[in-house]
């Protein structure tokens, strides 16, 4: 028998009548998480790049410019363009919901670029400390996107397929009546949890941080290999639907293109020789 719940308001609370909704609360968390993580991580003795305090709150103001834009931009142009096209002072309305996080990964990607080529690191290459900075992101960004699926189940967002399961979930006033699965539960769990255990015992415990674009490209790739097993429980896009008559949608897509991308920066960061 699938778990009825009651729908969760979006706004989590109000200050001095402004409401404040837990879309916005997720990002504080994972922003003030990530945040944390990354002073530390930059700051071991096992970082190959270290970061001052004056660096990293510089790359913080990037990445939050590089998730939200990224992340919005990307929404818009693979997800739903007809209806911005039509209605575009709706792209501003980021707490209406509507990110994608192969946009923001770009849009991370570029911004982390950007702060590279505006910092003076005793390692001139600008691939290499490009690489170094975004493998301490590959083992932050799992945090993220834990906090990013649990406000998507909290706005009901990208539900699941229709379910016979005894783990399906009924809202409360949903009309249709219809178990779902909690696909955004699942993404919590594989991409935010499972993830970044993955990520951050590779980190610590083994010697890939010093080929730098390796663990970049392991997070590629296991978030995509997550992503299309999780698109498999989770309903497609309305306005989008199937690409294919065999299944296939618009996230298991960018997640296969993601995939080879990640492939091929691990392979070659294995494939280059260890810089001290």
């Amino acid at each position: 028998m699938a778990f009825i719940i009651d729908p969760i308001s979006p706004v989590a609370f109000s200050v001095l009548g402004v409401p404040i909704r837990w879309y916005a609360l997720a990002y504080i968390l994972a922003f003030v998480g990530g945040f944390g993580l990354l002073k530390r991580l930059s700051q071991s003795d096992k970082s190959e790049i270290y970061l001052s305090k004056n660096q990293l709150d510089s790359l913080f103001t990037y990445l939050i410019l590089g998730v939200i834009l990224g992340g919005r931009l990307g929404y818009v142009l693979f997800y739903n363009l007809h209806f911005y096209v039509l209605h575009p002072l709706e792209i501003f309305a980021v707490w209406h919901g509507g990110m994608s996080f192969h946009g923001g990964i770009l849009g991370v990607a570029l911004a982390t670029f950007m702060f590279i080529c505006k910092q003076h690191f005793s390692d001139k290459s600008i691939v290499h400390n490009f690489f170094k900075v975004t493998d301490l992101l590959a083992v932050v960004a799992p945090i993220g996107l834990f906090f990013g699926r649990i406000a998507n189940f909290i706005n009901m967002e990208v539900m699941g397929r229709p379910t016979t399961s005894p783990i399906g979930i009924i809202f409360n006033g949903d009309p249709s009546g219809v178990a779902r699965h909690a696909s955004p539960l699942y993404e919590a769990l594989l991409e935010g949890i499972v993830l970044f255990i993955i990520m951050f015992v590779l980190y610590l415990k083994t010697n890939l941080r010093k080929k730098h674009g390796a663990l970049s490209g392991i997070l590629c790739i296991t978030y995509a290999i997550f992503r299309i097993f999780c698109e498999q429980f989770r309903a497609p896009d309305i306005q989008i639907g199937f690409l294919t008559s065999w299944g296939l949608t618009m996230g298991q897509l960018l997640s296969g293109i993601m995939f080879v991308i990640g492939g091929g920066m691990l392979v070659l960061s294995l494939l280059s020789k260890e810089v001290k």
